[in-house]
C-alpha cells in the first residue's frame, strides 16, 4: 500500500493475530533516511539497526542521515542516492539495511508471518530489497506491477549467497541490459539464509500459466487482483479504453478466469473487492486460500497514513459524493492508478497544476538508451521540457503526477520546497467501499487492525 502505509506497525499487528502481515518495500530507503533525520525519537529504527550484521554499513548510514533530536522543521530532507544501473556501494547498502529494518521491526517479539510487497516496475531496487528482507527473516515476498519472472531464481541465489545478474527493461533499444548484485557487499553473513515464499500479484489466468510453465519462473502462489483494487491496476485489455475524463474503462475481458487459475494447481488468494466477511467466504468457495485486503487496513490506526489524512478519508467515506477514479495517466509507470478525491491533495487539478514539477526521488524513472550511447533515466513526472529532451512523449507526461513525493507526503514525510511549501499527498484506495463503510458504522472514530480482522472473520 503506497509508501509505508502498510507499515511495520500494521504488519506486526496483523501477524500477531495469526495472519500474514505485509509491509510495503517501495522507497523504503528514503523512508528510513527521513525517519533518522527526524531524530528517530522512538528509537525503533536504531534498535533494529543494532541487529544488522554489518555494523560498519550501519555506521555510515547513521553518520550521513541521523540527526539527534531531529532536524529543524525549516530544513529540507537530504535525499538518498537515486537508483541507477551501476549504483554505489552505499546506495545498495541503504536499500538492504532499510528493508532489513522494516522487516525486523515487523517480526520483533512474535512468531507470526511477515511479507514484503515491492513493485516489479522498480527493477533497479529489487535484488538489494530482497536481500535485506531475507537477512531479517522475511516469510513472503509479494511482487506485482509487471511480470516478475526472475524472482524465484533471485531468491534461490540470494539464499545461497551467490552473486547474481538480473535483466532490466531499457527503452529505445533492443539491446539487453543487466544489473549485477553481490551479497558480499554486506559483511558477517552466514549462508544459507532463509528463502521466503514468493507470491506473484497478477490479474489474469494467462499470466498464471506463463509463470508456471518453467520451474525457474514458477512462484509459490498467486494473488489474483481484480481492477477495483487500490494502487496500481493492470491496464485494460481492450484498445481505446480511456474515457473523456481520463479514466481507465474495464470490461468483462478484464475479469480473471478463476476456474483456470484453480486448474493450475497453484495456491492463490483473491484481492480487489473481497474486503467483507461474505466475500471471504465467496473466495474460499472459489478455491482460494483466502483474501488480500488493502483499503480496510490502510484506514486502521496502525497504518502509516497521517492521522489528519486518515480522518479526512473516513469523513469522505460517509458521503455519497465520495469519488474514486481509476486515473489512466496519474502514475509515471503507465499503469492506471486509483485515486480518492480529497481536499488539499493532488487529486485537485488546480493544486496539481500549481506544483513545480520535480523528480528528485526518482524511483519510477525508466532507463533508456541515449542516442549517443549509454543509459539515461527519464520520468513522466519530471519537468515536461526535460522529459521531452530525453525523447519522452509530451502526451505521456502532461497529466503524470509525482507519486514518489506525494506518497511520502501521505505518511508525513513530505519534502519541503524552497518556496516554503511541502509536497502534497495523493491518496490511493480501492473503489469497493463496502467493508470500510460497514466498519465506519461500527467504529465511527476509526478501528484497529485487530478489529478489522475480527470483522472479516465474523461470518
Amino acid at each position: 500500500m503506497g509508501i509505508a502505509v502498510s507499515s511495520w506497525q500494521l504488519a506486526k499487528a496483523v501477524a500477531t493475530q495469526g495472519e500474514l502481515g505485509v509491509i510495503s518495500g517501495t522507497a523504503i530507503d528514503s523512508v528510513m533516511a527521513r525517519r533518522l533525520q527526524d531524530g528517530d525519537l522512538s528509537g525503533e529504527t536504531r534498535r533494529a539497526l543494532a541487529h544488522f550484521p554489518d555494523q560498519e554499513a550501519v555506521s555510515q548510514i547513521l553518520k550521513r542521515f541521523y540527526v539527534e533530536g531531529g532536524k529543524p522543521v525549516s530544513r529540507p530532507y537530504d535525499d538518498v542516492p537515486k537508483l541507477i544501473v551501476k549504483p554505489t556501494l552505499f546506495a545498495f547498502q541503504m536499500l538492504i539495511v532499510a528493508s532489513f529494518v522494516e522487516v525486523w521491526l515487523a517480526k520483533e517479539d512474535h512468531d507470526g508471518l511477515v511479507g514484503m510487497n515491492i513493485l516489479e516496475k522498480i527493477q533497479l531496487a529489487i535484488p538489494a530489497q530482497l536481500y535485506g528482507a531475507m537477512l531479517a527473516g522475511v516469510d513472503y515476498i509479494l511482487i506485482g506491477a509487471g511480470i516478475p519472472a526472475q524472482i524465484p531464481r533471485l531468491l534461490n541465489e540470494l539464499s545461497a549467497g551467490k552473486s547474481l545478474t538480473m535483466k532490466i527493461d531499457v527503452e529505445d533499444t533492443s539491446d539487453k541490459f543487466i544489473i549485477n548484485f553481490d551479497p558480499k557487499c554486506i559483511a558477517n553473513v552466514s549462508y544459507p539464509i532463509k528463502r521466503p515464499d514468493f507470491l506473484a500479484i497478477v490479474s489474469s489466468h494467462a499470466l498464471v500459466s506463463y509463470l508456471n510453465k518453467d520451474a525457474e519462473t514458477k512462484p509459490d502462489g498467486f494473488v489474483i487482483e481484480y481492477h477495483v483494487a487500490g494502487g496500481h491496476n493492470a491496464p485494460p485489455r481492450a484498445k481505446n479504453s480511456t474515457d473523456e475524463n481520463g479514466e481507465a474503462i474495464y470490461s468483462d475481458a478484464d475479469i480473471p478466469n478463476i476456474e483456470k487459475v484453480l486448474a493450475s494447481g497453484s495456491p492463490f488468494w483473491l484481492a480487489g473487492g473481497f474486503g467483507t466477511p461474505e466475500k471471504l467466504l465467496d473466495a474460499q468457495a472459489l478455491g482460494a486460500q483466502g483474501i488480500q485486503v488493502g483499503s480496510l487496513f490502510a484506514l486502521c490506526d496502525e497504518s502509516g497514513f497521517t492521522q489528519e489524512l486518515r480522518t479526512q478519508i473516513l469523513q469522505s467515506l460517509e458521503s455519497d459524493d465520495v469519488r474514486i477514479t481509476t486515473d489512466a495517466s496519474a502514475s509515471p509507470t503507465g499503469f492506471p492508478f486509483k485515486v480518492i478525491e480529497v481536499q488539499n491533495s493532488l487529486s485537485d487539478d488546480s493544486l496539481f497544476n500549481a506544483r513545480v514539477r520535480k523528480c528528485d526521488l526518482g524511483y519510477l524513472r525508466t532507463p533508456f538508451k541515449r542516442e549517443g550511447g549509454g543509459i539515461g533515466y527519464r520520468c513522466p513526472g519530471e519537468p515536461i521540457a526535460t522529459f521531452e529532451f530525453k525523447n519522452g512523449a509530451h502526451d505521456e507526461a502532461i497529466d503524470s503526477k509525482c507519486l514518489c513525493n506525494a506518497l511520502m507526503a501521505d505518511i508525513g514525510l513530505g519534502q519541503l520546497r524552497p518556496d516554503g511549501r511541502r509536497e502534497l499527498p495523493l491518496i490511493t484506495i480501492g473503489s469497493d467501499l463496502e467493508g470500510s463503510r460497514q466498519m465506519l458504522t461500527k467504529y465511527p472514530d476509526g478501528w484497529s487492525a485487530s478489529q478489522a480482522l475480527n470483522y472479516l472473520k465474523m461470518a
